[in-house]
């Protein structure tokens, strides 16, 4: 854990939770480092393929993950916690950070999860329910655990400014 405290957060990437044995074998190494002040952030995992998420406990409290996904790269996003820092700090995140998304919002969003998480955003397709579980956030310990089913992983590459502001956001948590 001393190893990993030199770092500001630890970005899991997409399905990592699916394929690789030695992260759920790390996993209470990862939920110490967040405890005593990490930053875990977990992109998207999925049960759907791949088989299963390969640790029982993928976050510090219960959380499950849905087949609930956003489609429409367009879709509104409404800011559920307008104050949180996560919208806020180091940058102030409005709508205009949600504009030239390419292909989708996100998809395997948290579902069932623990009301220790708080929800940031919320979005749907058309003509669907809104859905809650596309960013996640929870103090835990010292420090913060992040769930999204955000797609970064296709901003960041595609060069969508927002995703980089949101994504520099969620790494300063806590900082």
């Amino acid at each position: 854990n001393e190893n990993l405290a030199k770092y500001d957060a630890i970005i899991i990437g997409v399905r990592a939770y699916n394929t690789q044995d030695w992260l759920a074998a790390n996993q209470e190494l990862l939920l110490n480092y967040v405890k005593n002040g990490g930053n875990l952030i977990v992109q998207y995992q999925t049960q759907a393929f791949y088989g299963t998420v390969k640790t029982k406990d993928l976050g510090p409290y219960p959380l499950s993950i849905g087949r609930g996904r956003v489609t429409d790269e367009n879709a509104a996003v409404t800011f559920l916690q307008k104050d949180h820092s996560i919208l806020n700090t180091p940058n102030k995140i409005t709508q205009k950070d949600f504009e030239g998304w390419i292909q989708e919002r996100g998809l395997y969003f948290g579902d069932k999860y623990s009301d220790k998480y708080t929800p940031i955003l919320a979005m749907n397709d058309e003509g669907e329910e809104p859905l809650e579980g596309s960013l996640l956030v929870t103090k835990y310990g010292k420090g913060n655990y992040v769930f999204t089913g955000l797609s970064l992983f296709r901003q960041l590459p595609a060069g969508v400014p927002g995703a980089y502001r949101l994504m520099s956001n969620l790494i300063s948590l806590g900082k």
